[in-house]
């Protein structure tokens, strides 16, 4: 995991569990055991924790890099710092892994934003801790190059 402080750390957590467990009234464990794994993102106005998102490598090869748990801080919303967060995280995931998909499981009310990132449904809609959501996939920069026949 990213280097934080435990202030840090605790504003992280913080934020997710005010906007998925209270805001969204949706009981689950937000701390999952996967935030070692993640490259974690965050938007900072100083030390002020505006919005953040992890992302994670494919975990084998030919599977997809995953971009999950996109958060605005409740107070900074319309600001357009969901637009700034994801397009930093699909930034990351180019550049770390350009010839991978990268997927993501998109609150179903948010499929026209993904959209807008080149993110193209690739599920039916499912319920996730009592949400509708859909799977979501954007296509890699580049095919990987094969060899032979």
């Amino acid at each position: 995991m990213d280097e934080f402080d435990a202030h840090a750390l605790h504003d992280l957590l913080k934020l997710r569990v005010d906007v998925f467990v209270v805001e969204q009234e949706c009981p689950y464990p937000e701390i999952d055991g996967r935030d070692p794994d993640a490259l974690h993102l965050r938007l900072l106005h100083g030390e002020e924790l505006l919005a953040c998102a992890r992302l994670f490598a494919p975990a084998a090869p030919g599977a997809h890099a995953r971009i999950g748990r996109i958060a605005v801080s409740p107070a900074h919303r319309g600001h357009r710092l969901g637009e700034a967060v994801t397009r930093e995280a699909v930034a990351a995931c180019e550049a770390r892994f350009p010839e991978c998909c990268i997927a993501l499981s998109a609150q179903s009310h948010l499929v026209d934003f993904y959209e807008g990132f080149g993110f193209m449904i690739a599920s039916q809609e499912y319920l996730e801790d009592g949400i509708p959501h859909v799977e979501m996939l954007r296509p890699g920069l580049r095919v990987p190059e094969t060899t032979g026949p």
